[in-house]
């Protein structure tokens, strides 16, 4: 066995992917993938995250190298189309690609109008029909008071919203909103960015959370925050190759039933990916499996020598 800066990692390898899709301000998805004796796991933080912040993405990755993924209660789980902030004709595109009866369109984006937000929702109520459901992340995009208006009006935009994600920008915010708007409230960064992910529930902040297994520090932590939180938890991706994405599966499927349906679709916004059968629905749904990278495929993405030296510059912080 190779040897690395890390006990039980044998092999690290950088990915550089370009997206399809700018996404999340990104025009290139990049990452790091561990090989651990069970199997390849991903540390892939987005670059404006530190060192220290990026720590739960590590020892995400880390437990997912060297432990076995918790056992199913399902072998496959529904996922949510993801449309970007693109105008209507692309979104009415993309909303349809996926197969899936839910779609998590991007709002309150800089740069994108609310008229553009509007437009994009009704193009994809159009794409999937009256009985999809249309949940929108602001990605806390909106000052509190605004939140209230902008989902009022495209709630009614989209033809009835199943939820909210993240209107506000603390979670005081999120409990004053909540309290003022009829559309359930999901939240995302009040949990992943927090020291105490349960208080935006003790605060009555939201009616869902957002699970993401690289930025909550791994599968076990979030098994444990779901069962404590006790309101209902989507599953969703943070951007990564399908290795990092077999990781939300391996958490979604060993979940009980969700109620709805999970993030785990953006495969897709990838124009290539590190394993030969990457993890792209065409059905609205995705099965569960430990994913091995395509050695060819990999030679394709391999970052640059000056990307690779400076992930692993930022894994070096964790070494003991």
């Amino acid at each position: 066995m190779a040897t690395t800066m890390f006990d039980g990692i044998d092999r690290i390898e950088v990915y550089r992917i370009p997206l399809t899709t700018r996404f999340r301000g990104l025009d290139v998805r990049e990452g790091v993938l561990l090989h651990g004796e069970a199997g390849w796991s991903e540390f892939s933080p987005f670059w404006d995250y530190d060192a220290e912040q990026s720590r739960p993405w590590f020892e995400a990755a880390m437990e997912s190298a060297t432990r076995e993924f918790p056992r199913m209660e399902r072998s496959d789980v529904e996922i949510n189309a993801t449309v970007p902030a693109v105008g209507p004709d692309e979104a009415h595109r993309i909303a349809r690609s996926f197969g899936s009866a839910t779609a998590k369109v991007k709002v309150a984006e800089s740069g994108s109008t609310h008229k553009e937000d509007q437009a994009r929702l009704e193009a994809v109520r159009d794409a999937l029909g009256p009985e999809a459901k249309i949940r929108i992340d602001a990605n806390a995009g909106w000052a509190k008071s605004e939140a209230v208006k902008r989902i009022g009006q495209l709630d009614r935009a989209a033809g009835g919203l199943e939820y909210v994600e993240q209107p506000g920008r603390t979670i005081a915010d999120m409990a004053w909103i909540r309290s003022r708007v009829d559309v359930p409230i999901a939240a995302d960064e009040s949990v992943r960015l927090a020291d105490d992910p349960l208080e935006v529930i003790r605060k009555d902040a939201a009616d869902i959370m957002i699970l993401k297994v690289q930025p909550m520090g791994g599968i076990t932590r979030c098994l444990q925050i779901a069962e404590d939180a006790d309101v209902p938890v989507v599953v969703s991706s943070a951007l990564e190759s399908s290795i990092g994405i077999a990781m939300g599966l391996a958490l979604a499927t060993s979940l009980p039933e969700p109620p709805y349906a999970c993030g785990l679709g953006t495969a897709r916004l990838l124009a290539t990916d590190v394993v030969a059968d990457p993890l792209i629905s065409g059905n609205g749904r995705l099965t569960s499996f430990r994913q091995d990278i395509d050695e060819l495929g990999l030679e394709v993405v391999k970052a640059p020598e000056d990307v690779r030296e400076r992930w692993m510059e930022r894994l070096s912080h964790y070494a003991s």
